[in-house]
């Protein structure tokens, strides 16, 4: 079963059950059971086939519900609800937040799947996230691995959502973002100097990157803590909305 904590949460933002026609039919899997089911799928890296018959739903149901939740964005609401609590408790430190990505392999008809430049050019994803000091995901989004991240860097910050706040009022923005060579443009510079946003990305050509690790390490660690959502290894999903589903499944869990 879901832990009782997330599934409070999950009960806010779950879409209600369709009514039924009285008389005749099976019956509905439960929410709770099916939240497990998905999580197992998610964490496990098993296919919807292979979901062990002792969840209660099959496969198919799960995956059905799954895509039903991820059309509605339940995936994303929960990812907030969560940041919510962490902020209004005062466990999100804005002082100091960091972007970066990660490649995998991916399907070779998927969307959002192009050819990899550190893998030999095979079809594949990429996952950028930006963390807060302590490396909690506050923004995490996907696309073809042979996007730059430079490109990813505005809507990802614009990405994160109004966050409750321990005082005052909700909050969407670092107060400095760092970043690696790979975000080193002007008009990012810009960009985030007009939003109030002090940024330390490294410098090509005049700096190394590694001066910036004792701040950046964080982001690093939470790529490897996407590793526990098996899922994402490899890119199996043909959509790029069930892909960024399981993203967002790996964000929640990370900061639940």
């Amino acid at each position: 079963m879901a832990p009782d904590a997330l599934w409070e949460l999950f009960q806010r933002v779950v879409p209600p059950a369709p009514v039924r026609p009285q008389g005749g039919g099976r019956r509905r899997h439960g929410d709770r059971e099916v939240l497990a089911a998905i999580i197992f799928v998610a964490t496990s890296g098993y296919t919807w086939n292979q979901l062990p018959p002792g969840f209660g739903p099959s496969g198919v149901t799960a995956f059905r519900r799954f895509t039903e939740w991820s059309q509605a964005r339940v995936w994303a609401k929960l990812h907030r609800l969560v940041l919510d609590e962490l902020g209004a408790r005062g466990d999100l430190d804005w002082s100091r937040c960091a972007i970066n990505s990660v490649s995998g392999p991916g399907s070779q008809m998927g969307q959002l799947t192009g050819p990899n430049p550190i893998d030999r050019g095979k079809n594949g994803s990429k996952i950028h996230l930006i963390v807060d000091r302590s490396g909690l995901p506050l923004s995490i989004g996907i696309s073809t691995a042979n996007l730059h991240d430079s490109q990813a860097l505005i809507p990802l910050v614009k990405g994160i959502p109004p966050v409750c706040s321990h005082r005052g009022r909700r909050r969407r923005r670092p107060a400095k973002l760092y970043g690696d060579k790979g975000y080193d443009y002007r008009h990012l510079r810009r960009w985030l100097a007009s939003r109030g946003i002090r940024h330390r990305l490294a410098r090509r050509g005049v700096e190394s990157s590694e001066r910036l690790g004792r701040h950046r390490w964080v982001v690093e660690r939470t790529i490897g803590w996407l590793s526990g959502t098996r899922r994402l290894h490899r890119r199996y999903e043909r959509k790029p909305e069930h892909s960024l589903a399981f993203a967002g499944i790996a964000a929640t869990l990370i900061c639940f």
